[in-house]
């Protein structure tokens, strides 16, 4: 699928404080906890529980939340299909989609068992 302008800025402007509920209840059903959320989005964004939590009260947007964020080095690592888009073929005018679904492929893997470090991707020396 394609990514339209109309589709990054709906994401774009998406409150972040509104989607974390919705991965952390995902994450528990499937026996993970919170830390573990909270490990993986520090691992790719950069932010501690601290930040995440006033990221969260302050209810920024996923647009705000993306200039915030310092994205790991390795996140060009994560690749494969989520919701239809193949992240790997998203165009570099959507960055801010294409970080989005990469952050989103992370908390899948994290669901679905995968060990954390696969998950925390690491350059193949």
């Amino acid at each position: 699928m394609k990514v339209t302008a109309e589709k990054n800025e709906k994401v774009a402007n998406m409150v972040f404080a509104s989607i974390y509920p919705l991965y952390l209840d995902r994450l528990e059903k499937n026996g993970r906890t919170k830390e573990e959320l909270d490990q993986v989005l520090n691992w790719f964004t950069g932010f501690d529980q601290a930040a995440l939590q006033a990221l969260i009260d302050e209810k920024v947007t996923f647009r705000t939340f993306f200039q915030r964020a310092k994205i790991h080095p390795n996140a060009h690592l994560i690749k494969g299909v989520v919701c239809g888009y193949r992240i790997e073929e998203i165009e570099d005018e959507f960055e801010l989609y294409r970080q989005c679904r990469r952050m989103e492929k992370l908390i899948d893997e994290l669901a679905k068992g995968r060990k954390m470090e696969k998950i925390l991707r690491e350059e193949k020396k």
